[in-house]
């Protein structure tokens, strides 16, 4: 076991559960998904994120972490990637299941569907590991209660990087609690940016062009039917803010509901 991220090695403050790897999967060698235990008191909201850190210092380096998980599951699920020399996840990276991870007990975040007015159709835009949060949201029932469809767009460089939402989304299709909800409703659109894929490009361009829409064989966003959430670099979120409020819709806020929110505070 890493000694690095293995038992607390200091005092584990009021505001931080202390939690025990249960599974980790790594999909290339940038992006990695792992499992920890729930505590019974952890709280949240689908789409909200939480600071984790590793038991490895006297004062650990947190970060803010989607969920990935619905806010019914047994355990905490999150979606991250790798940096060589990232304070949090050069060590993050190597955790094996039975090491602790540490997580502050408050969540917090924008990409709540409570943040949003009620529409027909919902759209998830992000890049990366910015599609942590919207694993969360397609896996609650709650979503499909709200919204008549769902369209979750992630864009990467490379096919591999797309792994981990494929194939969590092909596993919705047998859940005994989401399947029935979202069959029919969920659309998965996926792009890559480098490596050749049937869909390439940047999903900004693609709205502006309108090949995303037409792809999808849908309507161009408009505020009266559409609402959208977005997750991804920060490049990414002014873009795609940009060319959202260009079709008519505006950003809110958890409170002060509107035809779209953003999320500025996660790892990818």
């Amino acid at each position: 076991m890493d000694a690095l991220v293995s038992a607390p090695a200091f005092p584990i403050p009021d505001n931080v559960f202390a939690e025990r790897v249960v599974s980790v999967k790594h999909y290339t060698d940038r992006l990695f998904s792992f499992r920890i235990t729930r505590p019974a008191a952890f709280r949240f909201r689908s789409g909200e994120f939480v600071m984790i850190g590793l038991p490895n210092a006297e004062k650990p380096v947190y970060r803010a972490y989607s969920v990935a998980s619905p806010s019914w599951d047994e355990e905490v699920e999150f979606f991250s990637i790798k940096v060589e020399n990232g304070p949090l996840t050069e060590h993050l990276q190597k955790i094996i299941p039975g090491d602790t991870v540490l997580m502050r007990k408050k969540p917090t975040g924008t990409l709540v569907l409570d943040a949003l007015l009620p529409g027909k159709r919902l759209y998830l835009f992000s890049t990366g590991t910015g599609v942590a949060p919207f694993a969360s949201l397609v896996r609650d029932p709650e979503t499909y209660e709200k919204f008549e469809e769902v369209i979750l767009v992630q864009t990467c460089r490379e096919v591999a990087e797309l792994t981990y939402i494929t194939e969590l989304v092909e596993a919705l299709a047998e859940d005994p609690l989401v399947g029935e909800c979202s069959a029919g409703k969920l659309r998965l659109h996926t792009t890559t940016t480098r490596e050749a894929s049937p869909r390439m490009g940047r999903v900004t361009d693609l709205m502006r062009n309108g090949k995303l829409f037409s792809d999808l064989g849908l309507p161009a966003i408009s505020p009266e039917t559409d609402r959208a959430m977005i997750c991804g670099s920060m490049a990414m979120l002014n873009e795609t803010k940009y060319v959202l409020e260009s079709f008519g819709l505006e950003e809110g806020a958890n409170n002060a509901p509107a035809t779209f929110v953003v999320e500025r505070a996660f790892v990818g």
